[in-house]
């Protein structure tokens, strides 16, 4: 895609004429003021075979924002200066914008030079101020070429030197998903809804199921027809001036700035990271939280700017910032964006996008800052994106969550995961269990730092317990499910942590009783097998013994850990018994019902010489660990 660039009034949609043979100014409007408002679009035939398309921009500083929505899908530029004006203010920022967005090539054209108040000694000034003007731009180099859209002359050396250009010009990725975002909408009889615009990247096919992705949410469709540089063609790709005609696509429900995309891979959102660059040429800095119109794509909506490593931008300065929408926009990590001032409007600076904001950042932050940094560092890298991702996320992420973040499809996504999990740079852990879940390996170390802590902690807090309840180890740690269990079997496997009978422990932990304290552990021993079948509840008995040389907290956990070492048994809630009679009691029940049948409640209520509050527990638990079955008002035992 080649675009013009310049000043109202010198000669860009005339030399687009002269080139293509074809008018680019489509609007009745435009034709009765013979004014350049909006994008107009011809395709040109270089001579070879091959064909590119021009966008013709405008040159008044009223409709910038639609040149700069032309200038987001073009590969080279077309400078244009008149000889009889020279450099004027949009030849400036219309430059600078050009700077801004990215490109990195680009022709100069001195048109009008067939104008009778135009003579060499004029035309050579024009060139020296176009000299100066691109010194240390994109252009420096770039060639100058005299033409007359008029006349004809120089329009052959013009179109041989795009030819060249067109030759250097690297390709965009047709690879991946594939996005458009759109630059006009329209409806045609018989066809439906037809939009229009610059594929950034990927591919698309007449069939396809693509989705319009709005500030509203997303609308899909299927692709009816395409063109190609005004041609009915089978498939487009990136850098087609492209025109796609999707059904089921209400043509009021899309505007400028919506993309045509893959379904499931693009999103709109109304906060988004910025590397800021405020131009040189501004006379005052950019100012916290300022209003501006932010264009990217094919959008522009207004919003302020929230400066987070100064406290305002100078000029010729750049800086972190977030930008805070009025209305959601459709971008990705490493697009250029372009900021203008709300009025007067002039071109401030622009940038690269680092990525969308789930919240607002607070200036000053240096977490912030340095996260920002490390998404500067891997734009472009997939691989370093995934990890990054990964790394900041507070839970796992699924691979349907990294979709959107690196704008790929999702087979490359899990292919990528599965690759990066290889080289032990990150870790699934969803357990094979529904749709797979990942962390980075950094993530993941430090997850089981975060348990062997807990669980330290937790032995410093509770000394006499032999370990800490998996449930309990949960809580603690406050890590995600899926990541709570990944990283609990990798600390098992590697010794850190140790599985007992009733629950976690360090590895290593042994629980070391003082006198005072074993001596109330035998005390309460003693009493659970004194009681027999008539004990008391856990609160009773620690309130029962109180010893004054063991606080309240350590003589629960005496109590937990004779339950832990089996030396007590809890049937109950509040039902509690001594190892030996609570092996008494099973070994009436299983040897009452093998000599005389089935046991009702009273009569093992006499048999251990006790009531219904420690009989029913007694039997209901029985049957809970399939010792017996209940069958009507008696039990049995279970076979086997």
């Amino acid at each position: 895609m080649v675009g013009t660039a310049g000043h109202i009034d010198h000669g860009k949609s005339s030399l687009v004429r002269a080139l293509t043979g074809r008018d680019p100014d489509r609007l009745k409007e435009e034709k009765d003021r013979e004014l350049t408002i909006d994008l107009g679009f011809a395709p040109l035939d270089l001579g070879d075979g091959r064909r590119v398309g021009m966008i013709d921009v405008p040159g008044h500083e009223r409709f910038v924002k639609n040149m700069v929505a032309g200038a987001t899908g073009i590969d080279l530029v077309l400078l244009v200066v008149a000889a009889d004006d020279g450099v004027m203010p949009q030849t400036r920022e219309h430059l600078e914008i050009l700077t801004l967005l990215g490109i990195q090539r680009g022709l100069i054209a001195i048109t009008k030079i067939d104008m009778p108040t135009v003579d060499e000694d004029l035309i050579e000034l024009v060139e020296l101020d176009v000299e100066e003007l691109v010194q240390g731009t994109f252009l420096e180099q770039a060639q100058v070429l005299r033409v007359s859209a008029h006349t004809g002359a120089g329009l052959d050396a013009l179109r041989a030197a795009l030819a060249e250009q067109v030759d250097r010009v690297e390709p965009r990725p047709v690879d991946g998903p594939f996005r458009l975002p759109v630059q006009r909408v329209f409806s045609a009889k018989g066809f439906g809804t037809i939009l229009t615009g610059v594929p950034l990247q990927g591919r698309a096919a007449v069939g396809d199921v693509l989705e319009v992705v709005t500030a509203r949410g997303p609308l899909k469709g299927k692709v009816r027809g395409l063109q190609a540089y005004g041609e009915k063609v089978e498939a487009v790709e990136a850098g087609h001036s492209s025109a796609v005609n999707l059904s089921d696509v209400d043509r009021k429900a899309v505007a400028r700035g919506d993309v045509v995309a893959t379904p499931g891979i693009f999103s709109a959102h109304d906060m988004w990271e910025v590397r800021l660059r405020h131009l040189a040429s501004q006379s005052r800095p950019l100012r916290q939280r300022e209003t501006v119109r932010f264009h990217v794509g094919t959008s522009e909506v207004l919003g302020e700017v929230v400066i987070l490593d100064h406290a305002e931008l100078p000029p010729g300065a750049d800086g972190m910032c977030q930008i805070r929408l009025r209305e959601k926009v459709v971008a990705a990590p490493g697009d250029r964006c372009v900021v203008r001032r709300h009025s007067p409007m002039q071109t401030l600076g622009g940038g690269t996008i680092l990525g969308a904001s789930r919240w607002r950042l607070k200036p000053g932050k240096r977490f912030v800052l340095e996260r920002l940094s490390q998404k500067e560092t891997v734009l472009g890298d997939d691989a370093g994106s995934v990890v990054l991702a990964l790394d900041g996320a507070r839970d796992p992420q699924r691979a349907e969550d990294l979709v959107q973040a690196l704008g790929r499809p999702r087979g490359e996504v899990l292919a990528l995961l599965e690759e990066l999990a290889q080289d032990g740079r990150v870790v699934e852990v969803s357990g094979g269990k529904g749709n797979l879940a990942y962390v980075s390996a950094e993530a993941f170390g430090a997850a089981q730092e975060v348990l062997v802590g807990a669980l330290g902690r937790y032995h410093e807090e509770h000394p006499y317990r032999a370990s800490c309840a998996r449930l309990e180890l949960r809580a603690r740690s406050k890590l995600h499910d899926m990541l709570f269990q990944a990283a609990l079997k990798a600390a098992l496997d590697s010794g850190a942590l140790t599985q007992t009978s009733s629950g976690l422990a360090a590895a290593g932990f042994e629980v070391e009783l003082p006198a005072e304290v074993a001596a109330y552990a035998e005390q309460l021993t003693k009493l659970y097998r004194e009681r027999a079948f008539q004990t008391p509840t856990p609160a009773q008995a620690l309130t029962e013994l109180n010893p004054e040389e063991v606080d309240d907290r350590s003589a629960e956990d005496v109590f937990a850990l004779l339950l832990e070492r089996g030396e007590l048994v809890q049937v109950a809630e509040d039902v509690v018994f001594h190892a030996e009679r609570y092996a008494e009691a099973r070994e009436k029940v299983v040897a009452s019902i093998k000599a005389d049948g089935p046991l009702s409640a009273a009569t093992f209520k006499a048999q251990i010489d006790s009531s219904r509050r420690y009989t029913i527990p007694l039997l209901e638990h029985f049957d809970a660990i399939k010792l017996t079955k209940r069958d009507g008002d008696v039990r049995v035992l279970r076979e086997g």
